[in-house]
Protein backbone atom coordinates (compact mmCIF):
# COMPACT_ATOMS: atom_id res chain seq x y z
CA UNK A 1 0.00 0.00 0.00
CA UNK A 2 1.25 3.43 -0.98
CA UNK A 3 0.20 6.06 1.54
CA UNK A 4 0.54 9.68 0.48
CA UNK A 5 -1.00 11.91 3.13
CA UNK A 6 0.53 15.34 2.49
CA UNK A 7 0.62 17.98 -0.23
CA UNK A 8 3.72 19.75 -1.52
CA UNK A 9 3.00 23.48 -1.03
CA UNK A 10 5.46 26.33 -0.61
CA UNK A 11 8.45 24.01 -0.62
CA UNK A 12 7.14 21.90 2.27
CA UNK A 13 5.13 18.72 2.72
CA UNK A 14 2.00 19.93 4.49
CA UNK A 15 -1.10 18.33 5.97
CA UNK A 16 -4.30 18.68 3.94
CA UNK A 17 -7.11 20.76 5.37
CA UNK A 18 -9.45 17.77 5.65
CA UNK A 19 -9.28 14.05 6.26
CA UNK A 20 -10.92 12.69 3.11
CA UNK A 21 -8.84 10.38 0.94
CA UNK A 22 -9.09 8.86 -2.54
CA UNK A 23 -8.40 5.19 -3.24
CA UNK A 24 -6.09 4.48 -6.16
CA UNK A 25 -6.59 1.10 -7.87
CA UNK A 26 -4.11 -1.23 -9.54
CA UNK A 27 -5.30 -1.54 -13.15
CA UNK A 28 -4.02 -5.11 -13.44
CA UNK A 29 -5.77 -6.50 -10.36
CA UNK A 30 -8.47 -4.01 -9.41
CA UNK A 31 -7.09 -3.93 -5.86
CA UNK A 32 -6.51 -0.70 -3.96
CA UNK A 33 -2.80 0.08 -4.29
CA UNK A 34 -2.78 3.21 -2.15
CA UNK A 35 -4.44 6.47 -1.19
CA UNK A 36 -3.96 10.20 -1.68
CA UNK A 37 -5.61 13.16 0.05
CA UNK A 38 -8.84 14.59 -1.39
CA UNK A 39 -8.05 18.29 -1.29
CA UNK A 40 -10.45 21.17 -0.80
CA UNK A 41 -10.80 24.82 -1.80
CA UNK A 42 -8.71 25.72 1.25
CA UNK A 43 -5.83 23.58 -0.05
CA UNK A 44 -6.19 25.17 -3.50
CA UNK A 45 -6.00 28.63 -1.93
CA UNK A 46 -2.82 27.72 -0.06
CA UNK A 47 -1.16 26.38 -3.20
CA UNK A 48 -2.03 29.45 -5.28
CA UNK A 49 -0.85 31.78 -2.51
CA UNK A 50 2.51 30.00 -2.42
CA UNK A 51 2.85 30.17 -6.22
CA UNK A 52 1.88 33.86 -6.22
CA UNK A 53 4.45 34.70 -3.54
CA UNK A 54 7.22 32.92 -5.47
CA UNK A 55 6.40 34.37 -8.88
CA UNK A 56 8.42 37.57 -8.95
CA UNK A 57 11.60 35.93 -7.71
CA UNK A 58 11.40 33.00 -10.14
CA UNK A 59 10.47 35.22 -13.09
CA UNK A 60 13.61 37.29 -12.45
CA UNK A 61 15.85 34.26 -12.06
CA UNK A 62 18.36 34.15 -14.95
CA UNK A 63 17.53 31.74 -17.73
CA UNK A 64 20.71 29.75 -17.17
CA UNK A 65 19.74 29.07 -13.55
CA UNK A 66 16.25 27.98 -14.55
CA UNK A 67 17.71 25.67 -17.19
CA UNK A 68 20.14 24.17 -14.67
CA UNK A 69 17.26 23.26 -12.33
CA UNK A 70 15.38 21.60 -15.20
CA UNK A 71 18.46 19.48 -15.94
CA UNK A 72 18.61 18.45 -12.28
CA UNK A 73 14.96 17.44 -12.41
CA UNK A 74 15.59 15.37 -15.54
CA UNK A 75 18.53 13.65 -13.85
CA UNK A 76 16.46 13.01 -10.72
CA UNK A 77 13.67 11.41 -12.74
CA UNK A 78 16.21 9.31 -14.64
CA UNK A 79 17.58 7.98 -11.35
CA UNK A 80 14.07 6.79 -10.48
CA UNK A 81 13.05 5.66 -13.98
CA UNK A 82 12.54 1.99 -13.11
CA UNK A 83 10.43 2.93 -10.10
CA UNK A 84 8.33 5.28 -12.21
CA UNK A 85 7.79 2.73 -14.98
CA UNK A 86 6.57 0.11 -12.51
CA UNK A 87 4.37 2.62 -10.69
CA UNK A 88 2.70 3.94 -13.83
CA UNK A 89 2.29 0.44 -15.30
CA UNK A 90 0.21 -0.38 -12.23
CA UNK A 91 -1.68 2.93 -12.17
CA UNK A 92 -2.51 3.00 -15.89
CA UNK A 93 -2.08 -0.56 -17.19
CA UNK A 94 0.55 0.06 -19.87
CA UNK A 95 2.88 -2.95 -20.26
CA UNK A 96 6.12 -2.43 -18.36
CA UNK A 97 8.39 -2.44 -21.44
CA UNK A 98 6.42 0.39 -23.04
CA UNK A 99 6.00 2.19 -19.72
CA UNK A 100 9.76 2.38 -19.33
CA UNK A 101 10.26 3.92 -22.76
CA UNK A 102 7.19 6.15 -22.86
CA UNK A 103 5.74 6.83 -19.42
CA UNK A 104 9.13 7.33 -17.74
CA UNK A 105 11.39 8.04 -20.73
CA UNK A 106 9.49 10.94 -22.31
CA UNK A 107 9.26 13.07 -19.12
CA UNK A 108 12.99 12.62 -18.55
CA UNK A 109 13.68 13.75 -22.10
CA UNK A 110 11.27 16.69 -21.97
CA UNK A 111 12.71 18.27 -18.83
CA UNK A 112 16.18 18.08 -20.38
CA UNK A 113 14.89 19.37 -23.71
CA UNK A 114 13.29 22.45 -22.16
CA UNK A 115 16.57 23.27 -20.48
CA UNK A 116 18.09 23.36 -23.96
CA UNK A 117 15.23 25.22 -25.62
CA UNK A 118 14.99 27.99 -23.05
CA UNK A 119 18.70 28.68 -23.42
CA UNK A 120 18.20 29.10 -27.17
CA UNK A 121 15.06 31.26 -27.00
CA UNK A 122 15.34 35.00 -27.66
CA UNK A 123 13.43 36.85 -24.95
CA UNK A 124 13.70 40.28 -26.56
CA UNK A 125 13.83 41.80 -30.02
CA UNK A 126 14.15 45.33 -31.41
CA UNK A 127 11.29 46.30 -33.74
CA UNK A 128 11.72 49.88 -34.95
CA UNK A 129 11.66 52.12 -31.91
CA UNK A 130 10.21 49.32 -29.74
CA UNK A 131 11.92 46.71 -27.62
CA UNK A 132 9.60 43.68 -27.68
CA UNK A 133 10.20 41.51 -24.63
CA UNK A 134 8.71 38.20 -23.57
CA UNK A 135 7.71 37.65 -19.95
CA UNK A 136 6.19 34.71 -18.05
CA UNK A 137 2.40 34.64 -18.08
CA UNK A 138 2.34 34.23 -14.29
CA UNK A 139 0.83 31.59 -12.01
CA UNK A 140 -0.11 28.49 -14.03
CA UNK A 141 -2.52 25.78 -12.97
CA UNK A 142 -1.74 22.45 -14.67
CA UNK A 143 -4.57 19.90 -14.62
CA UNK A 144 -3.46 16.61 -16.09
CA UNK A 145 -4.98 13.25 -17.18
CA UNK A 146 -4.38 9.66 -16.16
CA UNK A 147 -3.48 8.04 -19.48
CA UNK A 148 0.08 9.41 -19.84
CA UNK A 149 0.24 10.97 -16.38
CA UNK A 150 3.85 12.05 -15.95
CA UNK A 151 4.36 12.79 -19.64
CA UNK A 152 1.44 15.22 -19.66
CA UNK A 153 2.68 16.76 -16.43
CA UNK A 154 6.14 17.27 -17.94
CA UNK A 155 4.72 18.90 -21.09
CA UNK A 156 3.17 21.58 -18.85
CA UNK A 157 5.46 21.91 -15.85
CA UNK A 158 8.79 21.87 -17.71
CA UNK A 159 8.01 24.70 -20.19
CA UNK A 160 6.15 26.72 -17.56
CA UNK A 161 9.14 26.62 -15.22
CA UNK A 162 11.49 27.35 -18.12
CA UNK A 163 9.44 30.43 -19.02
CA UNK A 164 9.65 31.75 -15.45
CA UNK A 165 6.12 30.85 -14.37
CA UNK A 166 5.19 29.28 -11.06
CA UNK A 167 2.95 26.21 -11.06
CA UNK A 168 0.18 24.51 -9.15
CA UNK A 169 -0.28 20.93 -10.35
CA UNK A 170 -3.47 18.92 -9.89
CA UNK A 171 -2.83 15.47 -11.35
CA UNK A 172 -5.58 12.98 -12.10
CA UNK A 173 -6.80 11.26 -8.96
CA UNK A 174 -6.84 8.00 -10.97
CA UNK A 175 -3.02 7.95 -11.44
CA UNK A 176 -1.48 10.42 -8.97
CA UNK A 177 1.48 8.63 -7.39
CA UNK A 178 3.95 9.52 -10.14
CA UNK A 179 3.31 13.22 -9.43
CA UNK A 180 4.48 12.75 -5.84
CA UNK A 181 7.72 11.23 -7.12
CA UNK A 182 8.18 14.32 -9.33
CA UNK A 183 7.58 16.59 -6.32
CA UNK A 184 10.28 14.73 -4.39
CA UNK A 185 12.67 15.09 -7.32
CA UNK A 186 11.86 18.81 -7.63
CA UNK A 187 12.48 19.31 -3.91
CA UNK A 188 15.85 17.57 -4.18
CA UNK A 189 16.74 19.68 -7.24
CA UNK A 190 16.57 22.84 -5.14
CA UNK A 191 13.71 24.66 -6.88
CA UNK A 192 12.86 27.72 -4.75
CA UNK A 193 9.92 27.37 -2.38
CA UNK A 194 6.52 27.92 -3.93
CA UNK A 195 7.65 27.69 -7.55
CA UNK A 196 6.08 24.22 -7.85
CA UNK A 197 3.12 23.06 -5.77
CA UNK A 198 1.16 19.80 -5.77
CA UNK A 199 -2.41 19.20 -4.62
CA UNK A 200 -4.58 16.17 -5.32
CA UNK A 201 -8.33 15.83 -5.33
CA UNK A 202 -11.44 15.65 -7.45
CA UNK A 203 -12.10 18.07 -10.29
CA UNK A 204 -15.29 19.65 -8.92
CA UNK A 205 -13.67 20.36 -5.54
CA UNK A 206 -10.01 21.23 -6.20
CA UNK A 207 -9.87 21.64 -9.97
CA UNK A 208 -12.70 24.16 -10.19
CA UNK A 209 -11.40 26.09 -7.18
CA UNK A 210 -8.03 26.45 -8.91
CA UNK A 211 -9.54 27.47 -12.24
CA UNK A 212 -11.76 30.13 -10.61
CA UNK A 213 -9.03 31.47 -8.32
CA UNK A 214 -8.28 35.19 -8.91
CA UNK A 215 -4.59 34.56 -8.22
CA UNK A 216 -4.25 32.26 -11.25
CA UNK A 217 -3.20 33.67 -14.64
CA UNK A 218 -3.39 30.60 -16.87
CA UNK A 219 -4.82 27.10 -16.95
CA UNK A 220 -3.25 24.33 -19.00
CA UNK A 221 -5.55 21.32 -19.19
CA UNK A 222 -5.43 17.93 -20.85
CA UNK A 223 -8.46 15.66 -20.65
CA UNK A 224 -11.96 15.20 -21.96
CA UNK A 225 -13.70 17.71 -24.19
CA UNK A 226 -16.56 17.89 -21.68
CA UNK A 227 -14.21 18.91 -18.87
CA UNK A 228 -12.37 21.31 -21.19
CA UNK A 229 -15.63 23.13 -21.92
CA UNK A 230 -16.31 23.48 -18.20
CA UNK A 231 -12.83 24.85 -17.55
CA UNK A 232 -13.25 27.35 -20.39
CA UNK A 233 -16.52 28.57 -18.91
CA UNK A 234 -15.01 29.11 -15.47
CA UNK A 235 -11.78 30.66 -16.76
CA UNK A 236 -13.69 33.10 -18.97
CA UNK A 237 -15.11 34.76 -15.86
CA UNK A 238 -11.60 35.86 -14.98
CA UNK A 239 -10.42 36.33 -18.60
CA UNK A 240 -7.64 33.82 -17.96
CA UNK A 241 -5.51 32.29 -20.65
CA UNK A 242 -6.48 28.68 -21.32
CA UNK A 243 -4.60 25.97 -23.24
CA UNK A 244 -6.62 22.83 -23.92
CA UNK A 245 -5.61 19.43 -25.29
CA UNK A 246 -8.81 17.42 -25.48
CA UNK A 247 -10.34 14.41 -27.20
CA UNK A 248 -9.70 12.84 -30.56
CA UNK A 249 -11.23 10.50 -33.12
CA UNK A 250 -8.30 10.25 -35.45
CA UNK A 251 -8.59 8.89 -39.01
CA UNK A 252 -6.03 6.72 -40.76
CA UNK A 253 -6.64 7.18 -44.49
CA UNK A 254 -5.24 4.28 -46.53
CA UNK A 255 -5.06 5.24 -50.20
CA UNK A 256 -5.52 2.78 -53.05
CA UNK A 257 -1.79 2.66 -53.85
CA UNK A 258 -0.63 2.14 -50.25
CA UNK A 259 1.19 -0.92 -48.93
CA UNK A 260 -2.01 -2.29 -47.40
CA UNK A 261 -0.43 -4.79 -45.00
CA UNK A 262 1.99 -2.23 -43.55
CA UNK A 263 -0.67 0.47 -43.30
CA UNK A 264 -3.24 -1.75 -41.60
CA UNK A 265 -0.73 -3.21 -39.15
CA UNK A 266 0.58 0.23 -38.17
CA UNK A 267 -2.94 1.60 -37.79
CA UNK A 268 -4.01 -1.23 -35.49
CA UNK A 269 -0.86 -0.81 -33.41
CA UNK A 270 -1.48 2.94 -33.14
CA UNK A 271 -5.10 2.31 -32.19
CA UNK A 272 -4.16 -0.12 -29.42
CA UNK A 273 -1.23 1.79 -27.87
CA UNK A 274 -1.81 2.04 -24.11
CA UNK A 275 -4.91 -0.16 -24.57
CA UNK A 276 -6.43 2.52 -26.80
CA UNK A 277 -6.21 5.08 -23.98
CA UNK A 278 -4.39 7.56 -26.19
CA UNK A 279 -5.94 10.81 -27.39
CA UNK A 280 -4.18 10.50 -30.78
CA UNK A 281 -5.14 6.84 -31.28
CA UNK A 282 -5.91 6.03 -34.92
CA UNK A 283 -9.38 4.66 -34.17
CA UNK A 284 -10.95 5.12 -37.64
CA UNK A 285 -9.33 3.24 -40.51
CA UNK A 286 -10.56 4.43 -43.91
CA UNK A 287 -9.98 1.98 -46.77
CA UNK A 288 -11.10 1.86 -50.42
CA UNK A 289 -14.25 -0.27 -50.73
CA UNK A 290 -12.40 -2.64 -53.08
CA UNK A 291 -9.75 -3.30 -50.39
CA UNK A 292 -12.16 -3.92 -47.51
CA UNK A 293 -12.07 -7.72 -47.33
CA UNK A 294 -8.28 -7.83 -47.37
CA UNK A 295 -7.97 -4.97 -44.87
CA UNK A 296 -10.46 -6.70 -42.57
CA UNK A 297 -8.51 -9.95 -42.68
CA UNK A 298 -5.19 -8.26 -41.88
CA UNK A 299 -6.69 -6.18 -39.08
CA UNK A 300 -8.20 -9.28 -37.46
CA UNK A 301 -4.87 -11.11 -37.61
CA UNK A 302 -3.03 -8.20 -36.02
CA UNK A 303 -5.66 -7.69 -33.32
CA UNK A 304 -5.77 -11.36 -32.40
CA UNK A 305 -1.98 -11.40 -31.98
CA UNK A 306 -2.14 -8.95 -29.06
CA UNK A 307 -1.48 -10.90 -25.86
CA UNK A 308 -3.45 -9.62 -22.87
CA UNK A 309 -1.94 -9.91 -19.43
CA UNK A 310 -0.41 -8.45 -16.29
CA UNK A 311 1.17 -5.09 -17.19
CA UNK A 312 4.23 -6.01 -15.12
CA UNK A 313 4.86 -9.16 -17.20
CA UNK A 314 7.49 -8.83 -19.92
CA UNK A 315 5.40 -10.90 -22.36
CA UNK A 316 2.29 -8.72 -22.17
CA UNK A 317 1.53 -6.78 -25.33
CA UNK A 318 -1.83 -5.29 -24.29
CA UNK A 319 -2.52 -4.35 -20.70
CA UNK A 320 -5.78 -3.56 -18.92
CA UNK A 321 -7.76 -0.35 -19.00
CA UNK A 322 -7.15 2.06 -16.16
CA UNK A 323 -10.35 1.79 -14.13
CA UNK A 324 -13.61 -0.08 -13.65
CA UNK A 325 -15.49 2.94 -14.99
CA UNK A 326 -13.36 2.93 -18.13
CA UNK A 327 -13.93 -0.81 -18.60
CA UNK A 328 -17.71 -0.42 -18.48
CA UNK A 329 -17.54 2.58 -20.81
CA UNK A 330 -15.56 0.69 -23.47
CA UNK A 331 -17.71 -2.45 -23.26
CA UNK A 332 -20.77 -0.22 -23.59
CA UNK A 333 -19.41 1.23 -26.84
CA UNK A 334 -18.69 -2.27 -28.18
CA UNK A 335 -22.30 -3.28 -27.46
CA UNK A 336 -23.46 -0.06 -29.12
CA UNK A 337 -21.47 -0.89 -32.25
CA UNK A 338 -23.22 -4.24 -32.50
CA UNK A 339 -26.62 -2.63 -31.94
CA UNK A 340 -25.94 -0.18 -34.78
CA UNK A 341 -25.16 -2.99 -37.21
CA UNK A 342 -21.37 -2.86 -37.49
CA UNK A 343 -19.62 -6.12 -38.40
CA UNK A 344 -17.65 -7.58 -35.50
CA UNK A 345 -14.31 -8.63 -37.00
CA UNK A 346 -12.36 -9.35 -33.80
CA UNK A 347 -12.85 -9.13 -30.05
CA UNK A 348 -16.15 -8.18 -28.46
CA UNK A 349 -17.66 -7.07 -25.16
CA UNK A 350 -17.34 -10.42 -23.35
CA UNK A 351 -14.62 -10.64 -20.68
CA UNK A 352 -11.39 -12.12 -22.08
CA UNK A 353 -10.07 -15.46 -20.83
CA UNK A 354 -6.75 -16.19 -19.12
CA UNK A 355 -6.17 -12.74 -17.64
CA UNK A 356 -5.48 -11.78 -14.00
CA UNK A 357 -8.63 -11.79 -11.89
CA UNK A 358 -9.98 -8.38 -11.00
CA UNK A 359 -8.07 -6.51 -13.71
CA UNK A 360 -9.83 -4.14 -16.11
CA UNK A 361 -9.28 -6.15 -19.28
CA UNK A 362 -11.15 -5.81 -22.58
CA UNK A 363 -10.64 -7.78 -25.77
CA UNK A 364 -8.81 -5.99 -28.61
CA UNK A 365 -11.73 -5.28 -30.91
CA UNK A 366 -12.17 -4.49 -34.60
CA UNK A 367 -15.43 -3.43 -36.22
CA UNK A 368 -15.93 -3.52 -39.98
CA UNK A 369 -18.37 -1.74 -42.30
CA UNK A 370 -18.83 1.01 -39.73
CA UNK A 371 -21.25 3.64 -40.98
CA UNK A 372 -20.11 7.28 -41.05
CA UNK A 373 -22.09 9.17 -38.44
CA UNK A 374 -22.66 6.14 -36.19
CA UNK A 375 -21.86 6.34 -32.48
CA UNK A 376 -18.63 4.34 -32.55
CA UNK A 377 -17.45 6.29 -35.60
CA UNK A 378 -18.08 9.69 -34.01
CA UNK A 379 -17.42 9.40 -30.27
CA UNK A 380 -14.12 8.88 -28.49
CA UNK A 381 -14.13 5.39 -26.96
CA UNK A 382 -10.69 5.44 -25.30
CA UNK A 383 -10.18 1.71 -25.54
CA UNK A 384 -8.74 -0.83 -28.01
CA UNK A 385 -11.59 -0.54 -30.50
CA UNK A 386 -10.92 0.05 -34.21
CA UNK A 387 -13.57 1.04 -36.76
CA UNK A 388 -13.04 0.20 -40.44
CA UNK A 389 -14.89 2.55 -42.80
CA UNK A 390 -14.97 2.21 -46.59
CA UNK A 391 -14.89 5.01 -49.13
CA UNK A 392 -15.32 5.23 -52.91
CA UNK A 393 -12.86 8.02 -53.81
CA UNK A 394 -10.42 10.56 -52.35
CA UNK A 395 -13.01 13.28 -51.85
CA UNK A 396 -15.24 10.99 -49.84
CA UNK A 397 -12.25 9.83 -47.77
CA UNK A 398 -11.36 13.42 -46.89
CA UNK A 399 -14.97 14.27 -46.07
CA UNK A 400 -15.29 11.28 -43.74
CA UNK A 401 -11.90 11.99 -42.14
CA UNK A 402 -12.95 15.55 -41.29
CA UNK A 403 -16.55 14.79 -40.33
CA UNK A 404 -16.26 14.51 -36.54
CA UNK A 405 -16.15 17.19 -33.83
CA UNK A 406 -12.46 16.43 -33.30
CA UNK A 407 -9.21 17.32 -35.04
CA UNK A 408 -6.28 16.14 -32.97
CA UNK A 409 -4.39 13.70 -35.20
CA UNK A 410 -4.55 11.54 -38.29
CA UNK A 411 -2.54 9.51 -40.76
CA UNK A 412 -2.29 9.04 -44.53
CA UNK A 413 -0.76 6.07 -46.34
CA UNK A 414 0.13 6.02 -50.03
CA UNK A 415 2.93 5.00 -52.40
CA UNK A 416 2.89 8.44 -54.04
CA UNK A 417 4.42 10.60 -51.29
CA UNK A 418 3.37 13.90 -52.87
CA UNK A 419 -0.22 12.74 -53.20
CA UNK A 420 -0.23 11.47 -49.60
CA UNK A 421 1.04 14.84 -48.38
CA UNK A 422 -1.65 16.67 -50.31
CA UNK A 423 -4.32 14.54 -48.64
CA UNK A 424 -2.66 15.14 -45.25
CA UNK A 425 -2.82 18.90 -45.79
CA UNK A 426 -6.59 18.66 -46.25
CA UNK A 427 -7.17 16.78 -43.01
CA UNK A 428 -8.12 19.29 -40.31
CA UNK A 429 -5.98 18.01 -37.47
CA UNK A 430 -2.98 19.27 -35.53
CA UNK A 431 -0.77 16.28 -36.32
CA UNK A 432 -0.93 14.02 -39.37
CA UNK A 433 1.52 11.15 -39.89
CA UNK A 434 2.44 10.42 -43.51
CA UNK A 435 3.45 6.83 -44.23
CA UNK A 436 4.28 6.16 -40.61
CA UNK A 437 6.35 9.29 -39.95
CA UNK A 438 7.98 9.11 -36.51
CA UNK A 439 6.89 11.03 -33.41
CA UNK A 440 8.86 14.28 -33.03
CA UNK A 441 9.10 15.71 -29.51
CA UNK A 442 9.98 19.15 -30.91
CA UNK A 443 6.98 19.42 -33.25
CA UNK A 444 3.88 21.29 -32.03
CA UNK A 445 1.20 19.06 -30.51
CA UNK A 446 -2.45 20.10 -30.23
CA UNK A 447 -5.76 20.10 -31.99
CA UNK A 448 -8.32 21.74 -34.23
CA UNK A 449 -12.04 22.08 -33.46
CA UNK A 450 -13.16 20.40 -30.23
CA UNK A 451 -9.76 18.80 -29.76
CA UNK A 452 -8.70 22.07 -28.14
CA UNK A 453 -6.44 25.03 -28.73
CA UNK A 454 -2.87 25.93 -27.89
CA UNK A 455 0.16 23.78 -28.55
CA UNK A 456 2.47 21.64 -26.44
CA UNK A 457 5.98 20.27 -27.07
CA UNK A 458 9.10 21.93 -28.42
CA UNK A 459 9.51 25.68 -28.52
CA UNK A 460 5.81 25.97 -29.38
CA UNK A 461 4.94 24.62 -25.93
CA UNK A 462 7.32 27.07 -24.29
CA UNK A 463 5.76 30.03 -26.08
CA UNK A 464 2.34 29.18 -24.59
CA UNK A 465 3.63 30.35 -21.20
CA UNK A 466 5.02 33.71 -22.35
CA UNK A 467 3.43 37.13 -22.82
CA UNK A 468 4.62 39.85 -25.19
CA UNK A 469 5.39 43.35 -23.90
CA UNK A 470 6.43 46.34 -26.04
CA UNK A 471 8.71 49.00 -24.62
CA UNK A 472 8.32 52.08 -26.82
CA UNK A 473 11.72 53.80 -26.81
CA UNK A 474 12.61 57.37 -27.65
CA UNK A 475 15.20 57.57 -30.39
Amino acid sequence: MIARDTFYIGGKWVEPSGRQTIDVHNAGTGAVMGRVPAGSEKDADAAVAAARAALEGWARTPVEQRAAVLEKISAGLKARADELAKLIAQEVGMPIKLAGRIQAGLPIANFANYAKLVRELSFEERVGNSLVVREPVGVVVAITPWNYPLHQIALKVAPALAAGCTVVLKPSEVAPFNAFVLAEVIEAAGLPQGVFNLVTGYGPAVGEALVRHPGVDMISFTGSTRAGKRISELAAQGVKRVALELGGKSPSVILDDADLAAAVKSTVNACYLNSGQTCTALTRMLVPASKYEEAKRIAAEVANAFTLGDPLAETTKLGPLTSAAQLERVRGYIRKGLEEGAELVAGGAEPPQDVPAGGYFVKPTVFGRVKPGSTIEQEEIFGPVLSIITYKDEEEAIRIANDTPYGLAGAVWGKDEARAQQIARRIRAGQVDVNGGAFNMNAPFGGFKQSGHGREAGVYGLEEFLEYKSLQLKG
